[in-house]
């Protein structure tokens, strides 16, 4: 979850040239990006930033902060969202999560967390983001995540699966979000529903 606190032991290399491929990914992506937003422009700076320090920004262990990806699931529809109660953080909020030495773009590490967390197979990304955020987290004793937020698109009876991460998952109509809901998930309806609309995992009529 890209607002979630995680204090236990590392578990990822600390080998910079491990995330060197992710790392020069999210470099030209948001290089290129058209932000969604005034609050995404000034959050994409701040991230082109953090990612100047070199592959390590990838990684959790990186103190000063890292990048995380998420999603918002839409149905074929577009009439409902998937959002996660989550465990420790008590809020509900989009799926996502750090990234992996395994992952070699922001766009993989999206549709993975987005997978392993719904239980869902078959989910359709749209390629380029729909928002930036940074937020203030636990981990490492106080970091902070650059989070880069994507669209992803269902298929049609797709059945959810809770996760161990999560107390429950829900499918809720875009304007009657559940609370509580975590800082920042409200604004990724509108840009998730243009980019797919927009993108070649057009919503069903």
């Amino acid at each position: 979850m890209p607002d979630t606190a995680l204090t236990g032991p590392a578990t990822h290399p600390t080998d910079p040239g491990t995330y060197a491929a992710l790392h020069a990914d999210a470099t030209a992506l948001l290089g290129g990006w058209q932000p969604t937003s005034p609050d995404a422009a000034t959050a994409r700076e701040r991230t082109l930033a953090i990612l100047a320090a070199g592959p390590v920004a990838m990684s959790r262990q990186h103190r000063p902060g890292h990048l995380t990806a998420s999603a918002l699931i839409l149905d074929p529809t577009g009439s409902r969202v998937l959002l996660c109660l989550h465990g420790k953080f008590g809020k509900w909020v989009q799926l996502g999560g750090h990234c992996e030495p395994t992952d070699e773009t922001l766009v993989a590490a999206a549709l993975r967390e987005a997978t392993e967390e719904s239980g869902i197979d078959g989910l359709r990304i749209d390629p380029l983001p729909i928002d930036v955020d940074v937020h203030q987290v636990a981990c490492q004793g106080g970091s902070l995540h650059f989070d880069v937020r994507f669209a992803v698109l269902a298929p049609p009876g797709a059945a959810e699966q809770v996760s161990d991460e999560a107390e429950a998952l829900g499918w809720f109509p875009p304007d009657a979000l559940p609370e509580p809901l975590a800082g920042g998930t409200a604004q990724l309806v509108a840009p998730a529903l243009a980019a797919l609309r927009r993108s070649p995992l057009r919503l069903a009529p």
